[in-house]
C-alpha cells in the first residue's frame, strides 16, 4: 500500500474488487515476481490512480485476515505501506478503482475506512510533519 498525499490531502481508491469492495483504501496490491517492493508501490500507485509518485520510507506493516462464517480464513495478505508524494493533482482511476479521490484527513475519518488504514495515515502524516 501507499500513502501518497499531494499538499495536505491523502489519496484513497474506491476499490472495484474484492477485498472490501466497494470500499475506500490506500492504493496497493499485489507483488508480482521479480518485482521488488517499491516497484510494486510505485506500479500500483500508477495502476490504480494515474500517478507517479516519489516512493518514501516504509510506514507500516500489517497482517489483513478475513475468514468467512465459519472461521476459516478467506484471505490473508500481509500490507507493506509505504509514503509517497505526488507533484500533480490529476487523477485516472484505473481498472482495479472504481474511484480515485483526495482527501483531507478529516474527510477520510468520515468515511467509514478500516481502522488500521486510519492509523498508518496518521503515522504518515506525523512522520511528514518531523522532516
Amino acid at each position: 500500500g501507499v500513502v501518497v498525499w499531494h499538499g495536505a490531502r491523502v489519496l484513497l481508491v474506491q476499490r472495484a474488487k474484492p477485498p472490501r469492495e466497494g470500499q475506500w483504501s490506500l492504493p496497493g496490491g499485489g507483488q508480482q515476481l521479480g518485482e521488488t517492493l517499491r516497484d510494486t508501490a510505485r506500479r500500483e500507485v500508477r495502476e490504480e490512480a494515474g500517478l507517479e509518485v516519489e516512493l518514501g520510507e516504509v510506514i507500516a506493516t500489517l497482517d489483513l485476515i478475513e475468514r468467512d462464517a465459519d472461521g476459516r480464513v478467506r484471505y490473508h495478505y500481509v500490507l507493506i505501506d509505504f509514503a509517497a508524494e505526488a507533484a500533480s493533482a490529476e487523477l485516472q482511476p484505473g481498472d482495479d478503482a472504481a474511484a480515485a479521490c483526495w482527501f483531507t484527513l478529516e474527510e477520510a475519518e468520515r468515511l467509514g475506512l478500516w481502522s488500521e488504514t486510519l492509523r498508518v495515515i496518521r503515522l504518515a502524516r506525523d512522520q511528514r510533519a518531523c522532516r
